[in-house]
Formats: structure tokens, C-alpha cells, sequence
């Protein structure tokens, strides 16, 4: 019996919301995460932006311009990476990674849901500082909203 639990990421802290949205979807849930632009990460600017242009840097040594993963910018994408990271390499991560749905802001055909707040993940247990998905993706490249 799995039942689909509605998460509002706005303010939640995007490794600790995606590790418990990693264990609902291996229970077999189904989970529904809107408003990630709204996410935050922790850090100072300058730390969070070296980490991530170093890994949209990433290319292959046979042909670095041409050759490569091209990664993607949007903030949904990246929540999406983050928690297909956290899931077993398997079949098992994958059938539950079908069941996850990320969206930026939140869709007509969810306004009447009612959303829950991760307690674990959100920022105001932060003692630093943050920067918001949104404002990372804008960094790098995402032409947003």
C-alpha cells in the first residue's frame, strides 16, 4: 500500500530533504516535490558556485568540447540528480526513482493538495549561510523565470 506524500521544498536544505525523499521511495511511496527553486544549500556563495562549476566543467579527455555529459541547469534537474544519487544503483533505485516527480513552483493540478515540511531538513537548524537552487541555477545558465 503506498500513498503519495506532497512536499513543499521551500526553505528545506537540499541534502537532508532528499535523503528522507530517497527512504519514502525505496518504501515504495510515491513523493510529489514542488517549489524547489526555493531550496537551499548550504555554504557561502563562493563555495557552493566552485563546487558546482567544477562538476558542470566535467567533460571527457578524448574530446573535451565536443565529447562529454552535458549537465543539466534547472533546479528541478538538480534536486532529481541529487536524490538519484542517494538511491541504490539496482534495479530496485530505479523503479523508485520513477516514482518521484520534482517541479519548479507549484502546478494548477496541485494548488488543492496540502504539503507537507520536512522538520530534519529545514534551514532554520542552519547556523551559516545559504543560497537558494534558484539563485544557482541562474548562476549557471538557467535563463529561470
Amino acid at each position: 500500500m503506498s500513498e503519495t506524500l506532497y512536499i513543499d521544498g521551500t526553505r528545506m536544505r537540499l541534502g537532508r530533504l532528499c535523503t528522507s525523499v530517497a527512504k519514502q521511495l525505496i518504501n515504495g511511496n510515491s513523493v510529489v516535490i514542488v517549489n524547489v527553486e526555493n531550496i537551499v544549500v548550504s555554504g557561502s556563495r563562493a563555495s557552493v558556485m566552485s563546487k558546482y562549476k567544477r562538476w558542470m566543467g566535467l567533460r571527457t579527455f578524448k574530446n573535451p568540447e565536443e565529447v562529454g555529459p552535458k549537465h543539466h541547469r534547472t533546479p528541478d534537474r538538480l534536486t532529481h540528480y541529487a536524490v538519484r544519487n542517494m538511491l541504490p544503483k539496482s534495479p530496485t533505485g530505479k523503479d523508485a526513482l520513477k516514482r518521484l516527480k520534482v517541479y519548479i513552483s507549484v502546478p494548477d493540478e496541485l494548488k488543492s493538495k496540502s504539503f507537507q515540511k520536512i522538520d530534519d531538513a529545514d534551514v532554520k537548524y542552519l547556523r551559516g549561510k545559504y543560497l537558494s537552487l534558484g539563485e544557482v541555477s541562474k548562476s549557471l545558465g538557467w535563463a529561470g523565470q
